[in-house]
């Protein structure tokens, strides 16, 4: 099942995608694409009944796509999970995950533009497998029980401001920039995806393939990493987990480095999630939103 968050930003509406690939409005079914709903299989039922149907009403054309799940409560970052990456940024596969925390107010829509931070001159892209938790999760020591909490998987890019990480002492300041998770188009019940590691991963900047990797290289899979994260922390449905990138990073290319410019256009996609599309654009002025 496919499921998206329609309308302007701050008041999106659930939607869905039915099995002739047409997007309907589930408002009339559900209030929202959350937590919640992840968790409740009865209400998940009648959401994929009520689309089956095809009989809700459709979302007009040129709806603005927002994120395709309510702002998470939080948002959890994996750091160097796949080996060409790590080697291109000369470090080495650590033996427990590098785990990093960015605020909700990161998180954009699939279409929605990024904001380069002011002075910016060191925005990268990471194209990753994004996974929302379905069920509450704490110490968790079992892969196969961690799988079983998913709710849902996404595309999300995890950018990334490489000057303010150099800086330290947190990787979370280059991390933490509004628009700086853009993820869906489509939250994803695990159904209908299968095995997580054995997804493959793409992204282009203006047409050109700056990466392309796949989920079976992770050094560490999504139930290992959930396990983890929930021996650290409490995951609740809806907490969105990002699971590390792939080689091909700007920061890992020759000089000059093609880190992220005003005017270019950022395109990732994961295997049968769904392509995102965003513009890479100037800050918005400062002040009240």
């Amino acid at each position: 099942m496919k499921l998206l968050r329609v309308g302007p930003p701050g008041r999106e509406r659930p939607a869905g995608l039915d099995a002739d690939g047409v997007l309907r409005d589930l408002s009339p079914v559900v209030p929202e694409i959350d937590g919640d709903l992840l968790g409740d299989p009865v209400r998940l039922r009648v959401v994929r009944e009520a689309l089956a149907a095809g009989v809700l009403p459709l979302v007009p054309d040129g709806t603005r796509i927002g994120p395709p799940v309510a702002r998470p409560g939080k948002v959890v970052g994996i750091g160097l999970n796949y080996e060409d990456h790590a080697e291109e940024a000369g470090a080495q596969i650590p033996d427990e995950p590098v785990v990093f925390l960015k605020p909700s107010t990161s998180v954009s829509g699939p279409y929605d533009p990024v904001e380069l931070p002011p002075g910016s001159t060191t925005s990268d892209h990471e194209v990753e497998l994004g996974v929302v938790v379905g069920r509450r999760l704490t110490r968790c020591t079992s892969v196969e029980e961690a799988l079983a909490a998913v709710g849902g998987y996404l595309t999300a890019d995890d950018l990334s401001e490489r000057s303010r990480i150099a800086a330290g002492p947190t990787w979370a300041k280059g991390k933490c920039a509004d628009t700086f998770t853009p993820i869906g188009p489509w939250l994803v019940t695990p159904d209908e995806v299968g095995d997580p590691q054995a997804l493959g991963l793409e992204l282009w900047v203006d047409g050109e393939r700056r990466q392309c990797g796949s989920t079976a290289r992770m050094a560490h899979g999504v139930g290992a990493l959930l396990a983890y994260v929930s021996t650290l922390m409490t995951l609740e449905p809806g907490d969105l987990l990002l699971t590390g990138t792939p080689g091909g990073v700007a920061a890992g290319r020759p000089e000059p480095r093609p880190f992220l410019r005003e005017g270019q256009v950022v395109e990732a996609e994961v295997q049968g999630l769904g392509r995102q599309r965003t513009p890479v654009v100037e800050p918005a002025l400062t002040g009240a939103r």
